[in-house]
């Protein structure tokens, strides 16, 4: 059974605090190492970060030492560090590992040690892989019962909502309009061709880092040519027209000021139900919404189709404070409980 992030991020706090490892399975570039850097930074906690895939039994058990007539092996750098100081292990790739590689995982999972070196007590470990259900379109080995049994597992499968919430801060409002309303882009589902490019999330975000460093978020040849390289030609093809009507789109800054009346009356009803979902994902609902910005929203949502109408009325009473809904119904001199008395008795 697969989790969205949100769960993840809700629950894999718990295991860390048993000081028990965690490992991420799912699909490339869906940001699983984004999201471990997120819990360690919300422990406040360093990332000491090693690729499994790219090491050998040498990169695992250090160089030795002779003191009298025994050897004995020094730690790399990046163990030491795990165990001198609290800090987030975390290991990627690790089912493209080679199997003493992984034996060696096995017993720092099993153990917290290490060829006779200890994990810090504050020490936490993260792993991530491709494997799981979908490890038939990557080349990596299976992970046998023995071994997935050292580790707490979790298979990822994000939601639209989960990278929404992400994107509200990490990129461009184009980019994130753009996915808001053509979900379908955001990554590639079905059958995989050989050598075709693909959007996913990871591709989108770095994506939106070149067309900044660009100044290419309109609609160009710069923008298609980009755009394609990172995300595919049919996303590429897509969002070169979408950048094209972008004028159109209304900001719920603009929404609440009671701007842009005009755009807002030329809306389809898609339109109209991505400004909504725009509202909710910022959160205005959830706390008190000034008289003026509620007029505006008054005057807003008696322009609405019925459909986009409802969805606006539950996004303010989901919102959970009791006064918004009150006054949206009351305002504008009852305007908006005669039109949602209208849609319901329709």
């Amino acid at each position: 059974m697969s989790v969205d992030f949100k769960t993840f991020v809700s629950l894999a706090p718990a295991v860390s605090a048993a000081k028990l490892p965690v490992l991420l399975r799912g699909r490339h570039g869906i940001g699983k190492s984004q999201v471990v850097y997120q819990l360690a930074a919300n422990a406040g906690m360093p990332v000491v970060e090693r690729r499994a895939s790219q090491m050998t039994e040498g990169d695992l058990v250090g160089l030795p030492s002779i003191e009298g007539n025994r050897t004995s092996f020094n730690p790399p750098d990046w163990f030491k560090q795990a165990c001198e100081e609290p800090v987030v292990l975390f290991l990627d790739e690790v089912d493209r590992a080679t199997l003493e590689v992984r034996q060696g995982i096995f017993e720092l999972t099993d153990s917290r040690k290490l060829n006779g070196h200890n994990l810090h007590p504050e020490t936490i470990i993260f792993a991530a892989v491709n494997g799981g259900e979908h490890g038939e379109n990557y080349q990596v080995n299976e992970m046998d019962p023995a071994e997935l049994d050292r580790w707490s597992v979790w298979d990822i499968e994000p939601t639209v909502e989960d990278w929404l919430a992400w994107g509200k801060e990490n990129v461009d409002g184009l980019i994130w309009d753009f996915i808001n309303q053509n979900r379908n882009h955001l990554e590639h589902e079905g059958d995989i061709e050989p050598n075709k490019r693909y959007p996913s999330r990871r591709s989108w975000d770095r994506l939106d880092k070149v067309l900044k460093q660009a100044d290419a978020l309109e609609a160009s040849p710069a923008m298609f040519n980009l755009a394609q390289s990172f995300v595919g030609f049919e996303a590429a093809v897509a969002l070169n027209d979408f950048a094209k009507n972008y004028e159109r789109v209304v900001t719920v800054a603009q929404l609440l000021n009671g701007e842009r009346l005009e755009a807002l009356e030329a809306f389809s009803l898609n339109e109209h139900c991505a400004l909504i979902e725009k509202l909710e994902a910022e959160g205005n609902c959830k706390i008190e919404i000034p008289a003026e910005q509620l007029a505006n929203l008054a005057n807003y949502f008696v322009m609405l189709p019925s459909e986009a109408a409802m969805k606006l009325w539950g996004v303010i009473s989901q919102g959970g404070v009791q006064s918004n809904v009150v006054s949206l119904h009351q305002a504008n001199d009852g305007a908006v409980g005669s039109h949602l008395a209208q849609i319901l008795g329709a």
